[in-house]
């Protein structure tokens, strides 16, 4: 498909958005409520600039704006296409959910810094789109790093020492990697090819050594470690000392989509996906993204803090998603891009009940929960539904993008993959479906609650209702997505 590219504005405003409402935020700090509106009609006017783009983007066309030339070949670029799409539309949309949240939770347990929050909230949305966005490598990886700045005041919100421990092996891994191999991988390929730019044929020259190729993809793989690949992934866990709304943030919107989405690109722009498998790349990057689910999936069983647990299980599902795109077949990459979506509607919703829980209970490791589908009957629910999600069964949005996976594996002829994927659900119901059990099915005298209903407050249980139930929707019409990720592998 011919894409016609057309030059506009529109991207650059989406990004810029958020940002022009951080002195706003700061002015109103004094004043909650008009500080959350502030967020909000931020949230709003990116979402609805983000849509103004989709109906010409499905149409196969793209929209580019040019930042800064700054040497033949190498440029701050904007450019929307569909997996762009895909991603920011997801993260626009989270963005609003989670402010409601956010507002709920931080107020419910009268959290200190709140407008410092909301600032560093809405920086982190810009990084995002503006990661969603870009035009080539050198943009993606400015803004890269300015998520990575951007969330660790949020991740070392609460100012401890068990925060600071945190944010530093948060900075460690993510700028350390970056820096130390992701960069340098970006000079190399500048050098060799002398462009950065996106191309579904990839940048590379014939004539490029194998052994350059394979320096050239771990460097990048392991470089953009916000993909939490193993061994660089347990800055993830650490984070987990943020309040649960930078959670849901960190590990179903933002931080980690973005690392996911970066490889993507690296794949698809980068290299080409018939490059990965006309030089068996492809391989490499399934071993390393099938030993990351599986180990991952093992330890996520072990763990009895319900964020922990959901920690390890992102770990599992982003190595998911580079495992999809590794099987260099257009299935498994379409797979793979949608599993961005499904799984960030998932995985969110689990999240916001873990906070809901913790609100109304003050519980948060999974021994302490058994019975409490009695009194959480509703947060509970969703967390079945996110569940279902997470594991790939119906009636849920995940079962339709683990199942292009699937296909993607029979589509490249690596059956061993299918294994991978098949224990690897195995092990996921193994660490969800015996908490929702517990939850409801235990007798009264398991049960660690009283049988009265005690919901958390309406802002902390109704963002799992909505996510749950677009989860569900996706299952049935999971077309938009799906039709913004065809539409970039028919590019």
């Amino acid at each position: 498909m011919d894409q016609i590219p057309f030059i506009s504005a529109t991207p650059a405003l989406a990004i810029l958005v958020s940002l022009a409402a951080v002195p706003l935020i700061v002015l109103s700090s004094k004043r909650p409520n008009l500080r959350e509106f502030w967020t909000f009609a931020a949230g709003g006017i990116k979402l609805l600039l983000i849509l103004s783009m989709a109906g010409w983007i499905l149409a196969g066309n793209t929209h580019t704006y040019e930042l800064w030339k700054i040497l033949p070949g190498l440029s701050l670029k904007l450019k929307v296409d569909g997996f762009g799409m895909l991603f920011a539309l997801v993260a626009s949309a989270l963005w609003i959910v989670t402010s409601v949240y956010s507002i709920g939770y931080m107020r419910d347990q009268k959290e200190h810094a709140q407008t410092r929050y909301f600032c560093f909230f809405a920086i982190a949305l810009s990084a995002t789109i503006g990661v969603a966005f870009a035009g080539n490598l050198l943009t993606l990886y400015l803004f890269y790093e300015m998520l990575s700045l951007s969330t660790y005041s949020l991740v070392t919100h609460h100012q401890d020492e068990e925060a600071r421990g945190g944010g530093r092996k948060y900075l460690t891994y993510l700028l350390g990697t970056s820096i130390g191999l992701a960069l340098p991988a970006m000079l190399i390929t500048y050098n060799i090819t002398g462009s950065l730019e996106f191309s579904s044929l990839g940048v590379f020259p014939e004539g490029v050594s194998k052994g350059m190729l394979i320096l050239l993809l771990l460097m990048f793989v392991f470089g953009f470690s916000k993909a939490g690949l193993m061994p660089f992934h347990s800055w993830l866990p650490g984070a987990m000392v943020a309040p649960t709304p930078v959670s849901a943030l960190l590990h179903a919107v933002a931080v980690v989509k973005v690392g996911v989405f970066s490889v993507l690109r690296i794949f698809t722009g980068i290299f080409g996906i018939d490059l990965l498998a006309a030089q068996d790349l492809n391989t490499i990057i399934c071993i390393i993204a099938s030993f990351t689910v599986i180990v991952s999936s093992c330890i996520a069983l072990t763990q009895d803090n319900l964020k922990r647990r959901l920690a390890f299980s992102t770990i599992g599902q982003l190595a998911y998603i580079i495992l999809g795109a590794g099987l260099a077949s257009k299935l498994g990459v379409t797979g793979s891009m949608l599993h961005i979506s499904m799984h960030a509607f998932g995985k969110i919703t689990l999240f916001f009940c873990a906070g809901a829980i913790f609100v109304a209970t003050g519980k948060k490791y999974i021994s302490e929960m058994v019975g409490i589908g009695r009194r959480m009957p509703i947060t509970m629910f969703a967390f079945f539904i996110g569940s279902l999600s997470i594991i790939g069964l119906p009636p849920t949005g995940g079962m339709i993008s683990k199942l292009l996976m699937v296909r993607g594996a029979m589509e490249a002829d690596m059956a061993w993959v299918l294994a991978v994927y098949l224990v690897s659900s195995f092990l996921n119901a193994a660490y969800f479906l015996p908490i929702v059990y517990k939850a409801f099915f235990c007798t009264e005298e398991e049960s660690l609650f009283p049988q009265e209903y005690n919901e958390a407050p309406v802002c902390c249980w109704l963002p799992p209702v909505i996510t749950a139930t677009v989860s569900m929707i996706l299952f049935f019409f999971p077309g938009l997505f799906l039709g913004f990720a065809q539409v970039m592998m028919s590019g």
